[in-house]
């Protein structure tokens, strides 16, 4: 049962520290669309779509109203589009606009799934596919796309390592007319999960059920918020205090994700417990760092406290669901984040800074805008560099990286709602063209062996 204390905390929370079920996203399976041709293929995939989610925003709506939460997205995943136009691929770009079409019929926000796992090798029909997203991504409005090119048990396949570089390149430039919105779009991972609710990495894991509603939940407010009440606890009350908000903020999601599956007729999937910050002041995971006791993110013992606040949210978060998963903990994307634009524009917060605190943190470099003549093998290295990360570390990393046509160092980027706004970040400029052009297999890490 819940006290009063515990109902007053939680209206709190919504009213003044920005809680809410960031995403429901409904898994949909579409192994049963796939037909002898890519036009067939696409009628079915947009029908199957339309029919198993067409009361998701409805329900969604009516649960946000009935409980008093804000649901800020309603979303689809679906099973990695490659698999289902392996026959056609140079054609995948037809279920893609049905993709993108069924979407805008149900009212979604956006629909994750245009994905490729290549991270032990690729067949001729992946790379094909891997060609067509730079299109896809330029004229779909709705639609997310992710390639999968390494894991801790099967290392890293450089080749498509070093195609991702020519592929955000060329999606950058064929979205220019909106800063390279289409990167914005596009994830690169390594380690990545089957039962992810966020965009724009989310897809349908084959070993899922379908349908099946995973639920996002988000509250850096509420942790910041909790946090200014206790300026001078040690650290381990603070990180107390951070597992036992986390608590209470993954029992909101538990409730409006076990009901939402309920009430659609869906298998209820996981609960992500994950941190993700908006462009709204107050929403920030660069400030609960700062409320930690740093001055500015990005300065030194910035990893330190990102690995404390990681570990505690989780801790909290898995004593509240039996159904955690996805990528769960803190997110630290550059544009979705008021405080990190702010160290980035400071220069206190740099690439190199942000792939260290990758090591301890949910997912990787995320939203960073680059300027627009960034090198592709540059782009690639960058990668790579991630990808090792979450390979040596049994964790899920990745890169979604913004090469801002025509912008430089100094220049933004600005995408607005959600996706907020970036400085230009510099990068490196040395090469690293020959270790990316070698291609082959980077050999996955000793433990993986544990058969």
């Amino acid at each position: 049962m819940f006290s009063t204390q515990d109902v007053l905390e939680t209206i709190n929370m919504i009213e003044s520290d920005h809680l809410d079920i960031r995403t429901v996203t409904m898994g949909v399976s579409l192994l049963p669309c796939v037909r002898e041709t890519a036009v067939r293929t696409a009628d079915a995939v947009y029908d199957e779509v339309c029919a198993k989610a067409e009361n998701l925003v409805k329900v969604a709506d009516g649960l946000s109203a009935e409980y008093g939460i804000p649901i800020v997205n309603k979303r689809v995943s679906v099973t990695p589009v490659s698999i289902i136009t392996a026959p056609f691929a140079k054609a995948s770009g037809l279920v893609a606009k049905a993709l993108d079409k069924a979407a805008k019929n149900i009212g979604i926000d956006f629909l994750g799934g245009y994905t490729a796992l290549v991270h032990k090798g690729m067949a001729p029909y992946e790379k094909d596919f891997i060609n067509t997203i730079p299109e896809v991504l330029a004229t779909t409005d709705r639609l997310c796309a992710s390639v999968n090119v390494g894991s801790s048990k099967s290392g890293i396949n450089m080749d498509a390592v070093s195609l991702m570089g020519n592929v955000i390149k060329r999606t950058a430039e064929a979205t220019k007319d909106r800063d390279g919105f289409g990167c914005a779009k596009l994830v690169v991972f390594c380690n990545a999960v089957e039962d992810n609710p966020f965009m724009a990495g989310a897809f349908h894991g084959i070993g899922e059920a379908s349908p099946v509603i995973n639920v996002g939940v988000s509250g850096p407010g509420v942790v910041r918020h909790a946090l200014e009440g206790a300026p001078e606890c040690d650290l381990t009350k603070l990180a107390e205090l951070i597992k036992r908000t986390a608590f209470k903020i993954t029992r909101a999601g538990q409730l409006v994700a076990a009901e939402a599956a309920k009430r659609l007729g869906a298998e209820f999937g996981i609960v992500d417990l994950s941190l993700a910050p908006t462009p709204a002041v107050g929403d920030s995971v660069a400030q609960i760092l700062e409320e930690m006791g740093l001055e500015c993110v990005g300065t030194h013992g910035t990893t330190a406290c990102l690995a404390m606040l990681n570990d505690a949210v989780k801790k909290g978060g898995v004593m509240a669901s039996s159904k955690v998963g996805g990528l769960s903990g803190a997110f630290i994307p550059v544009s979705e984040d008021a405080g990190m634009i702010e160290a980035a524009e400071k220069g206190t917060l740099t690439v190199d800074k942000l792939e260290a605190m990758t090591s301890v943190c949910s997912v990787g470099l995320d939203m960073i805008a680059v300027p627009g003549d960034t090198p592709e093998d540059t782009i690639s290295a960058i990668i790579a560099d991630e990808a090792a990360i979450g390979m040596i570390n049994n964790k899920t990393t990745a890169v979604r990286l913004i090469p801002a046509p025509g912008k430089s160092v100094g220049d933004e980027v600005n995408f607005g709602g959600l996706l907020g706004r970036a400085p230009v970040m510099p990068v490196h400029s040395e090469s690293p063209s020959k270790f990316i052009r070698r291609g082959g297999l980077i050999p996955a890490p000793i433990h993986s062996n544990k058969n």
